[in-house]
């Protein structure tokens, strides 16, 4: 028994390894006359960024790229977010009121497209912070792929609460990485760094395509696949990286649970039953001081530890979650099922989610 024991958990070891890929960002091609002669716009939605937007906007400031135009656009901030955008010399400009059917990020993204000149597109979010040359480096990516691309940022976590978030955080990475979302007809995007052309998002319609989505980046990938345009998501490692939710559990907590239970509808059966795979052994690992004293305490423990040594793996390529955390993952496991309990109980019983202060109706989208 304690033979089979630990290769059912070796095997769902095993499903984790299938699902990452460190499908890093590939080394700037230099020299490459075509990344220097296409413009730059950057547009990035802020909605009470005056913690974040400073870092951003200073990374953006040691970029190599010469023609480079970056738009903040003031979502009805009630803090000192426009401030700070105008004294970086950035172009800022104010959110209309939001229509009827829009969301308020894709209305405000939209509007930023809308007075951009760039032929080359990139959207960020405030909480984004680039290492020199990435811009380049992104650029140089798109340019291989032909097509969309888009970076899940290397996640950095200070505080406990932030640090929590580690398993969530290497559950999206799964669902970006796998290999079996190569042909997914519907493969998502990463809405916090996305780069385009203004060809092909215009092909698309941008965001006015997917204007009343919650999950605007997954619904607008599919429109880039649907229109035959190739998407690629990658990890930001040491070129691309946030913090996440500086403000309070509060906003972590909806910040995750928002498309917790909906972002699943997006995936392929097989990355969701690789993913069930990975997660079920990791609960039944974490359960081992219930079975201490029984034949499957040794089996389960020594599946502890392998899991554990693969998180380490993990995390090295995805986020700084602190030095003991891994070793103690169940915290982390404890806290991702507290957020899809609670998603579901937002969206099953009251069809809408909180973010920002906004209450989004999700009713009509529940699949």
């Amino acid at each position: 028994m304690g033979m089979l024991i630990i290769a059912v958990l070796m095997g769902a070891c095993a499903a984790g390894l299938i699902l990452f890929r460190r499908n890093t960002i590939p080394v700037d091609l230099p020299n490459n006359p075509p990344l220097q002669q296409r413009k730059l716009s950057v547009i990035i939605p802020a909605r009470n960024e005056e913690g974040n937007l400073p870092h951003l906007l200073r990374s953006l400031r040691a970029q190599t790229l010469e023609k480079i135009e970056i738009i903040v656009v003031d979502d009805h901030s009630e803090d000192q977010t426009k401030a700070i955008a105008e004294s970086y010399g950035v172009k800022v400009i104010a959110s209309p009121e939001l229509p009827l059917g829009w969301t308020g990020k894709n209305w405000a993204v939209w509007n930023g497209y809308l007075q951009s000149t760039g032929e080359l597109i990139a959207f960020l979010d405030a909480d984004v912070r680039l290492a020199p040359g990435a811009l380049q480096a992104l650029i140089a990516a798109r340019e291989q792929v032909g097509g969309t691309i888009s970076v899940v940022p290397y996640h950095q976590a200070e505080k406990l609460y932030e640090k929590l978030a580690m398993i969530p955080n290497l559950l999206g990475l799964f669902a970006f990485t796998s290999p079996m979302e190569r042909t997914n007809a519907t493969k998502g995007l990463y809405g916090s760094c996305i780069l385009t052309t203004r060809t092909h998002y215009d092909k698309v319609q941008g965001h006015e395509a997917v204007k009343g989505e919650l999950l605007d980046d997954l619904n607008l990938g599919a429109k880039f696949m649907e229109a035959g345009i190739p998407v690629m998501n990658y990890i930001g490692y040491d070129k691309v990286s946030f913090r996440m939710y500086p403000g309070g559990i509060r906003s972590e907590i909806e910040g995750f649970s928002k498309g917790a239970v909906l972002s699943t509808s997006k995936l392929s059966l097989r990355t969701t039953l690789l993913v069930a795979v990975w997660l079920i052994g990791l609960i039944l690992v974490e359960a081992t001081p219930f079975f201490l004293g029984t034949s499957w305490g040794i089996p389960l423990a020594l599946g502890y530890v392998l899991y554990t040594v693969q998180i380490y793996y993990f995390i090295h390529y995805t986020g700084r979650f602190g030095k003991w955390l891994p070793a103690v993952h169940f915290l982390s496991t404890v806290f991702f099922l507290m957020i899809m309990l609670y998603s579901v109980y937002q969206v099953v019983f009251f069809g809408r989610v909180a973010w920002k202060g906004r209450s989004i109706d999700v009713g009509a989208r529940r699949k």
